[in-house]
């Protein structure tokens, strides 16, 4: 068996996808370090051990994500290329939701928009507001330094002492507007507000921007399918503010298994799927 590793290089984390040559999902993988170099590597080694291959079994490492430009030379001499961001993106957004075509919203420090179908793969856009900001503003306001710790304090979080309603501040209903609908994030913020309810609130500020993006790029296009990929979408509160907004606009916001791992697996598959000709070789 000759596997394919396609390696999507983060900031501290760096996510695995390996494939047979023949196009068989091996296995994924995901490695935290202090620096991408040190992440990529042992992320590779580790991924080795564990599938008991060998590095001759490997035939071809792709790299892609914001780190991947850090990288000069063959990783362990094993012929090394990189894939375009973007076009890893859209590919490993389709291929893990199943979809023909969709807008892959990769949810990692920032947001990026991929449109991505019959007509090819664009990047079409992006916002700052991302896993940066919750990151951010987590551990500067709430003393959250880890994902892990943000999703424990969300859990236990109310959003009623934080954000302003429509009901808050409308005694008359407004036409498709629910009363429980954000007129204003943090437009509340009463003196009894946690840590666990500003968390929440960060959360909810953020997915519900990423989620409006997203409603007005699908706004301009036939597409309704929008596939969340991406750090932000391990975090249980994302399926609530995506599914209010789904009720509130039609469009379908779609969580696939794995989505961590979109770019991964897109950066591999761009290999596959046309035998290296739109990679840079190391």
């Amino acid at each position: 068996m000759r596997a394919v590793i396609g390696i999507d290089v983060g900031g501290s984390t760096t996510k695995i996808v390996g494939y047979t040559d023949g196009g068989k999902l091996i296995a994924r993988l995901k490695v935290e370090a202090a620096d991408p170099l040190t992440s990529a590597y042992g992320a590779l080694g580790k991924f080795i051990n564990e599938n008991s291959l060998s590095l001759s079994d490997v035939a071809q490492i792709i790299l892609t994500g914001v780190g991947s430009s850090l990288f000069k030379k063959k990783i362990y001499g094993i012929p090394t290329s990189t894939v375009d961001e973007f076009l890893a993106i859209g590919l490993g957004g389709l291929e893990l939701s199943g979809k023909k075509e969709g807008l892959i919203v990769s949810m990692g420090t920032g947001t990026a928009f991929v449109r991505a179908g019959r007509e090819g793969i664009v990047h079409i856009g992006g916002s700052g507001v991302g896993g940066g900001t919750v990151a951010g503003l987590c551990g500067k306001i709430c003393g959250a330094t880890s994902f892990k710790t943000v999703t424990e304090l969300a859990q236990t979080g109310s959003l009623a002492k934080v954000d302003l309603n429509i009901k808050d501040i409308c005694v008359s209903e407004i036409p498709n507007l629910p009363p429980d609908t954000t007129a204003s994030n943090f437009g509340k913020m009463e003196d009894g507000a946690t840590v666990s309810d500003i968390t929440l609130g960060i959360l909810n500020m953020t997915f519900q921007t990423i989620g409006m993006l997203a409603v007005f790029a699908c706004r301009n296009d036939r597409i309704k399918d929008v596939i969340l990929t991406g750090t932000l979408s391990q975090v249980p509160f994302a399926k609530k503010v995506f599914n209010a907004l789904h009720k509130m606009h039609g469009v379908n916001f779609i969580l696939p298994p794995n989505a961590i791992y979109a770019t991964a697996t897109g950066a591999a598959l761009s290999y596959l799927k046309d035998h290296g000709k739109k990679h840079s070789k190391r």
